[in-house]
């Protein structure tokens, strides 16, 4: 069997961030092999996370990679605060985004090179992890906004001319207003109709008559349906435009919000 020296076990513990002794045992079960050594830490990292997935991720980043007139959004949460504030919590959450930006366009599923990211911080920090969710949106001008606590991203993309300042505003007032969908027509059905079904009973509690329930219905709907569409709401900056209203000639092609936990 080969020598396990001091030097062998501080260059493994400096590659997978596992302490003095687990890196010595490591070594000494592979018989000195760094390569085998650092695959068998990773192997009992990925044992230990499985025991503690039960413990709630609650806690997390949001990330944005720019580049090429494109970005990627990704989200990775974690258990505590305190995880989340670390800075190699911080800089995998980054190198993930990074990452996430070579793939398509659209909603992004975790490589094994996001995947091996996530667990090698894990194997440093001990603290449970995981990839949520990622996007990429690419377009002729992509906005991209992370609030101040890194736990609310969005991203935007326009189609025809639109000045800096305006698209600044419009992801601010993604983050603010929470738009579930672009136009009414995006917002899911089966949100619009349990709104519905809480307006009419509502309305018959009241002891409305049929033809005035009907109209408060309705009228309730379409107040729901302009809160959530983004197209239709009400633009943070001025409450007498529409957002539709600060577009000019500019469309909005795409846009996503992420929120940790959410």
């Amino acid at each position: 069997m080969a020598e396990i020296t001091a030097k062998m076990v501080k260059a493994l513990r400096d590659e997978t961030g596992q302490g003095m002794m687990d890196c010595k045992k490591a070594l000494a079960e592979t018989g000195g092999d760094v390569e085998a050594a650092v695959e068998l830490l990773r192997k009992k990292g990925m044992a230990a996370a499985e025991t503690k997935t039960a413990r709630t991720a609650a806690e997390g980043l949001v990330a944005i990679h720019e580049a090429n007139g494109a970005a990627a959004m990704v989200e990775v949460v974690c258990e505590t605060d305190f995880c989340a504030r670390n800075d190699e919590f911080k800089a995998m959450v980054r190198q993930v985004a990074s990452l996430a930006a070579g793939a398509g366009d659209g909603d992004i599923q975790a490589s094994d090179e996001m995947t091996a990211a996530v667990q090698d911080c894990f194997n440093k920090i001990g603290e449970n992890m995981r990839y949520v969710r990622g996007v990429k949106v690419s377009a002729p001008t992509v906005g991209a906004y992370i609030h101040h606590n890194g736990k609310v991203g969005v991203l935007v993309g326009i189609d025809g001319e639109i000045d800096g300042q305006t698209v600044n505003d419009l992801c601010m007032h993604i983050a603010f207003a929470d738009p579930i969908g672009l136009t009414k027509d995006d917002v899911p059905a089966d949100l619009v109709e349990k709104e519905k079904k809480i307006a009419k009973e509502q309305a018959i509690e009241a002891g409305k008559p049929e033809e005035i329930a009907e109209k408060m219905v309705a009228g309730k709907v379409n107040k729901f349906l302009a809160s959530k569409a983004l197209l239709e709401q009400t633009f943070v900056r001025d409450e007498k435009k529409k957002v539709k209203d600060i577009l000019g000639a500019a469309k909005i092609t795409t846009f996503a919000r992420f929120q940790v936990g959410q």
